[in-house]
């Protein structure tokens, strides 16, 4: 399907259905950019407006035709183009006789001239990605940050330019989403480590990684793909990716089992200090591009932040402004963030660890005793890897959901106790607040998906600490 897009004028009295209006942004930047670039606009979306209200709030004025509450096929047959929310399966029968099919990156990618660094990755990709814009702004370059981090670049497409470098997270569908059409081509593609996830929408990882793939499918010699030489699948793209590739592991020695030449550019983490060490090519001078000392917490996070630091030193950042920002970065909302304090207890909200891999991790980044609240909506996957990760935990509190049926014969297998499954969340803070004490950490890492209980993972997150300090009078 041939785009009808080329240039901000062939927006001008085309007409434009928007499937997914949603609450995340996406739906929202979509449709004011392109009704306030002539567009004829109409909006649909499964929801109806006493959920979508607050989308509907900031587009109150916008000339858009809205049809709520269900899809009408004429919307999409009758359109020049269509743009969708990821979460559309692409075989919807609605997209199947639209046109031509885009979402609000592709045309971002289609109309902007600024330099793209694209991040994608099962776990880890947030934290890179703001880390690599926190990173650019702390060293003076103007820069911007969009995509699955739940900012739509259209809402900064007016800000962006040459000079402007634009950071992108990229989940599997929006990189799903792009598949042939050769709008993306980032100057640095960075790998972050590669796990099951969204299994309920993939028949298989071969399925799930094929999608992975496309973040580095148009890329040339030219640019950079950045992979993790400790991850298998890492290493399976960087044989396949036209680009040049630099490596990024726990130790030097990696890169060379990973299939990386002498001359492969590397970043590796010392083991005394755990600094984050980069050099061009063997034997040559050695930089220090990750601190020792970081604000936040994990192993894995170090290492995530690594990636992103050699990113950073292959899109042309010096090593000591990289070491400088990387040295101030305090994190990312809803993964290991550290809100609240109180009566000795901290807590920290990871509402984004959606997969058991994430909750494991968690866990191993504290050395305290901990509080865990966990458990949720199942996407069909397997806990029994990590099972006795969960043993980190000294009080484990169980919110109710499908994936919890599948965790608790685990719990129970290994003799852990727990507290619920709770349906009310209110009832699950207070249980854990009962639970900790002073030198505690209190830790939602849910390793499930929120539906059911919440709209969202970060609506997940935010009526966390809403309950935690409204129950803590903070």
């Amino acid at each position: 399907m041939k785009s009808p897009i080329d240039s901000l004028e062939s927006l001008k009295g085309l007409k434009v259905t928007v499937m997914g209006l949603g609450l995340n942004g996406g739906g929202l930047a979509s449709v004011s950019f392109l009704a306030r670039h002539g567009a004829e606009v109409t909006a649909t979306d499964m929801r109806d407006e006493k959920v979508l209200a607050p989308t509907l709030e900031a587009l109150k004025g916008l000339p858009v035709r809205y049809v709520l509450g269900r899809h009408e096929m004429g919307d999409f047959e009758d359109a020049d183009l269509v743009i969708k929310n990821p979460a559309v399966k692409p075989d919807s029968p609605y997209l199947k006789a639209a046109p031509a099919v885009e979402t609000d990156i592709s045309l971002f990618l289609r109309l902007t001239k600024a330099p793209i660094l694209a991040v994608t990755g099962s776990k880890g990709k947030s934290t890179a990605s703001t880390a690599l814009h926190h990173c650019l702004v702390s060293a003076g370059r103007k820069a911007l940050l969009g995509g699955n981090i739940t900012v739509s670049p259209l809402s900064f497409f007016a800000q962006t330019g040459p000079d402007t470098p634009v950071v992108l997270e990229l989940s599997s569908w929006q990189l799903a989403d792009m598949k042939g059409l050769g709008v993306l081509r980032p100057r640095v593609a960075l790998l972050t480590s590669m796990m099951p996830d969204h299994m309920n929408r993939y028949s298989s990882m071969e399925e799930y990684m094929a999608d992975k793939r496309l973040i580095y499918a148009d890329q040339d010699a030219s640019s950079w793909t950045v992979a993790n030489a400790d991850d298998g699948w890492n290493r399976s793209f960087a044989s396949e990716s036209r680009a040049s590739i630099g490596w990024y592991s726990d130790e030097a020695s990696a890169v060379a089992r990973a299939g990386g030449g002498e001359a492969s550019p590397r970043a590796w983490l010392e083991s005394a200090t755990r600094r984050g060490l980069y050099a061009q090519t063997q034997g040559g001078q050695v930089e220090e591009i990750l601190p020792s000392s970081l604000l936040v917490p994990g192993r894995h996070q170090r290492k995530n932040l690594l990636g992103a630091a050699l990113a950073l030193r292959l899109f042309g950042l010096e090593a000591e402004e990289i070491a400088r920002g990387m040295a101030s970065f305090r994190g990312v909302e809803h993964r290991l963030e550290f809100f609240a304090e109180k009566e000795g207890v901290r807590w920290y909200n990871d509402s984004a660890a959606t997969i058991p891999q994430a909750v494991a991790a968690a866990l191993e980044s504290f050395e305290e005793p901990m509080v865990l609240i966990t458990g949720g909506t199942d996407k069909n996957l397997d806990f029994s890897p990590v099972a006795s990760s969960y043993a980190l935990a000294r009080d484990i509190i169980l919110l109710g959901g499908s994936g919890t049926d599948k965790l608790i014969p685990l719990l129970q297998a290994q003799g852990k106790a727990y507290q619920g499954p709770f349906a009310d969340f209110g009832e699950a803070l207070a249980a854990a607040r009962k639970a900790a004490g002073p030198g505690d950490v209190v830790l939602l890492s849910p390793g499930c998906t929120s539906f059911g209980m919440f709209l969202h993972e970060f609506d997940r997150g935010l009526k966390f600490k809403e309950g935690v300090r409204a129950m803590l009078g903070l």
